[in-house]
């Protein structure tokens, strides 16, 4: 028995979370309060009930058996609660004239009102007939149980008519029909923004929206959305009711309403909550015009954006600014997940959204040592922004396919609700929901969220669409699927992901666009370690020993060699290493001196290559000559600067005769720039021969580098 009845609650269970059979988007009932022989429309909510236009007798006891129709006046009915016996009462006689009065709008306290009107109410009957006498907006205060203060609108006109207005929840805008002669067509849809004390000139809503037809009966809801009539845009026939929502910079194509609100009649004047789950609209659907009143059964989706789906896999591209040599060293990629990758250009999958530490290093090949920082920057992975469909995007029908909304991701909101459509006419109003589709086909899911702001309490509705496609049976289904498997997506370059966000912590590149030099640091310290310390006695005496401070954190740095490019710093590295300085690794400055700054950028002008400076014969070339009197201009203009002039030699022939040949050229280049009236105290000749490679000597190419010539600023 318990067994039994444990099977039939979980088949209850399974079938309450099928898609519900097809069934009319909304149910629409005529309201109580309109009668079988008067019109009524234009409804509007004021306080506890309704405000409309009704052609009825004033008399109200004569209101439902009276066969005299007349002029439009505006009436009032308290809807809430039970409504049965209540009359309508005319609503005010300040506002009532000759003519037809109304539509109306009010403020969101209820103390203004704008309404419609002929624009000329006093004098006889017969002279304001006429059609000269337009209809324009009003606008009235209420003080007390009157309303005062009523004053003609800036756009009425005396050539054309003003009409149906509709002031917006935040009372910035005015929406109002008009068939001014600028339009579209016979009437379109215009807005007025407020200025502070005055309504702004009219703005034509545009072509979107207007038509060759009329539209009129604005409403704006507080989400900013619009519905309005129109018997221009496609329709079942007469005036129909449409739906559009302004994004970005345009009107959305307008979305006609879902019978059996709109029919083959005339259907206007619609109004509803903030959601759209009730409501009121007219129709003269039946024999007269009259005011309906509709649920919402399920919500009619009217815009979805196409889903996207997150991703977590990446490329990630070193731009190569910073030349690297990868014979000896390789470029190492850290995800800040654990894992790491190798390579300039490489391909990686975090677990999911979260944050990350991303950096790239350079590091040496044979022990891994860290070589060089070039990389390092804090990466926020988020999901998109949005509900989720969460289901196989193929099937085959008949098949029983699972749906939920579980990974929608709407942060600051909490979800209240869910709305499926399946676009085969089956919808669903729950969490899971199980669905078969019974023919073949690609079919749009949409999936709509009410949610809830936790800063606000404001609700709204949000949606997304996603394709599924069906087949006949299961071979066409892998026919399907092994051909889309043959298209391979490209993966993101990260910086280009729309969900991720990257805040650079450190770039050696976006310093390298700078004045920079490369250096080997062999120490860093937050406190200051004398160069006379025995940590550096290993050093040899061809190595100057600088001392840096980091001026954002104040910390010391200690280094040694000074290049201008990142691989010319490798031998030192490496001679560093074995010395013993274990935490050797390379650093970018960036020069802030103006004398090392105009120095640099002398050495990136001429280059520093030996045969630049001395022809074959071993003299000064001309350009030789050009660089060293702009030396002596630099060292005129920074009159405390010392400057070191050490020169280089490849290891062609014997060591000996090399520092010879470097030494010689060294002091040829400072009796020079001596000759030309620059003190012998402020410069150092000096020749390292072939001690001082910066790159390996196998190549002809390499050999060229290291018969070089730097000039390095000692001190000021």
């Amino acid at each position: 028995m318990g067994q039994r009845f444990f099977i039939v609650i979980l088949i209850f269970i399974t079938l309450s979370c099928y898609s519900w059979a097809q069934q009319e988007t909304y149910t629409v009932n005529k309201a109580p309060f309109s009668s079988d022989i008067y019109d009524e429309y234009s409804p509007v909510f004021y306080k506890n009930g309704i405000v409309f236009c009704t052609n009825c007798n004033s008399g109200i006891s004569n209101y439902s058996n009276s066969k005299n129709k007349g002029l439009f006046k505006l009436f009032y009915i308290d809807t809430v609660g039970r409504t049965s016996g209540r009359r309508p009462k005319l609503f005010s006689k300040d506002l009532t004239t000759k003519f037809n009065d109304g539509p109306v709008t009010f403020s969101s306290k209820g103390d203004t009102i704008y309404y419609s009107r002929n624009l000329e109410v006093k004098g006889k009957l017969g002279e304001l007939s006429s059609g000269r006498n337009k209809l324009g907006i009003f606008s009235a205060l209420k003080s007390g149980n009157k309303w005062t203060k009523i004053r003609e609108l800036r756009i009425n006109d005396e050539w054309y008519n003003v009409s149906t207005p509709w002031l917006s929840p935040d009372g910035k805008r005015l929406f109002f029909a008009s068939d001014k002669p600028d339009g579209f067509g016979g009437s379109d849809l215009y807005y007025c923004q407020w200025k502070g004390d005055y309504w702004d000139d009219p703005v034509n809503l545009g072509p979107i929206i207007n038509t060759k037809g009329n539209e009129a009966y604005p409403f704006v809801n507080p989400a900013g959305e619009l519905l309005f009539s129109s018997d221009g845009h496609p329709g079942f026939g007469g005036k129909d009711i449409f739906f559009s929502r302004f994004a970005d910079t345009a009107w959305l194509p307008p979305v006609r309403l879902d019978p059996p609100i709109n029919s083959q009649h005339d259907d206007f004047g619609i109004i509803t909550d903030i959601l759209m789950n009730e409501g009121y609209f007219s129709s003269n659907r039946d024999k007269s015009i009259d005011i309906y009143h509709f649920k919402t059964n399920f919500p009619q989706i009217f815009y979805s954006n196409i889903q996207r789906e997150n991703q977590y896999c990446f490329m990630f591209n070193d731009s190569g600014l910073i030349d690297v040599d990868t014979t000896n060293l390789q470029l190492k990629w850290y995800f800040g997940d654990g894992k790491s990758a190798n390579g300039a250009i490489v391909k990686h999958c975090f677990p999911g959204p979260g944050n990350y530490n991303v950096k790239l290093n350079i590091v040496e090949r044979s022990t891994g040592k860290l070589f060089f920082i070039k990389l390092s920057y804090d990466l926020e992975l988020r999901d998109f922004e949005q509900p989720y469909i969460n289901s196989p995007d193929v099937a085959v029908k008949g098949d029983v396919i699972e749906f939920d909304g579980l990974k929608s991701y709407i942060p600051g909101y909490q979800i209240l609700s869910y709305s499926w459509d399946f676009g085969d006419g089956n919808r669903s109003s729950a969490l899971n929901v199980i669905h078969s589709f019974k023919e073949k086909g690609e079919y749009i899911v949409n999936l709509e969220l009410t949610i809830r702001s936790d800063s606000t309490g404001n609700i709204r509705r949000t949606s997304v669409s996603k394709k599924i496609s069906i087949f006949n049976d299961q071979q066409e289904k892998d026919s399907f699927l092994a051909k889309r498997a043959y298209v391979k997506a490209e993966l993101h370059d990260v910086r280009n992901y729309d969900c991720a966000k990257i805040k650079t912590q450190y770039s050696a590149e976006i310093e390298y666009q700078q004045d920079v030099v490369f250096s080997v640091e062999l120490l860093s310290s937050e406190n200051r370690v004398s160069i006379n310390s025995p940590v550096f006695r290993n050093l040899p005496k061809k190595y100057t020993l600088k001392e840096k401070i980091n001026p954002d954190d104040g910390t010391y740095s200690y280094t040694v060699d000074q290049q201008m490019s990142l691989m010319a710093t490798y031998p030192a590295y490496r001679e560093m290493i074995g010395l013993g300085f274990s935490d050797a690794r390379i650093k970018i400055f960036v020069l802030s001196d103006p004398s090392e700054k105009e120095i640099h950028n002398l050495i990136k002008i001429y280059g520093v290559n030996a045969e630049y400076y001395f022809d074959p014969s071993d003299r000064m070339t001309s350009n030789a000559y050009i660089m060293l009197d702009q030396i002596v201009k630099l060292m005129n203009k920074y009159p405390l600067m010392k400057l070191e002039i050490a020169v280089h030699s490849d290891n062609t022939g014997s060591a000996k005769n090399n520092l010879a040949l470097t030494q010689r050229r060294s002091k040829v280049l400072v009796n020079y720039i001596i000759n030309r009236g620059i003190s012998t105290n402020r410069l150092v000749a000096t020749g390292f021969g072939e001690s001082k490679p910066i790159a390996p000597n196998f190549l002809g190419k390499d050999r060229k580098l290291n018969r070089r010539i730097d000039f390095i600023i000692i001190s000021e």
